[in-house]
């Protein structure tokens, strides 16, 4: 499965999920580098997920964004499924 077919399937997911708001960032010349492939917030909480395939390796600025997150309080993950999605979402924040 491509990295593209597992983010529209994520998406979908996270529009089924009460009380959230989440969108695919787009990088490219005028976004930032690093920022993981989708953000959302969900009950008030703040969601990044950095979408790869199987085999897929986040880059050293991707880890290291995601660490910036965590350390102002925010959930990031690296991600390769919905089911992945949907457990960070039902696991308490603490036990991640």
């Amino acid at each position: 499965m491509k990295e593209s077919d597992i983010v529209k399937a994520i998406l979908k997911y996270l529009k089924t999920v009460p009380n959230c708001f989440a969108w695919k960032e787009h990088g490219g010349m005028y976004g930032t580098a690093g920022i993981p492939d989708i953000i959302a917030c969900v009950d008030g909480r703040f969601y990044a997920f950095e979408v790869k395939t199987a085999t897929g390796k986040a880059t050293d600025l991707q880890e290291a964004t995601i660490r910036k997150i965590r350390i102002a309080k925010g959930q990031a993950f690296v991600v390769r499924s919905v089911d992945e999605v949907r457990t960070v979402l039902t696991v308490p924040c603490d036990e991640q």
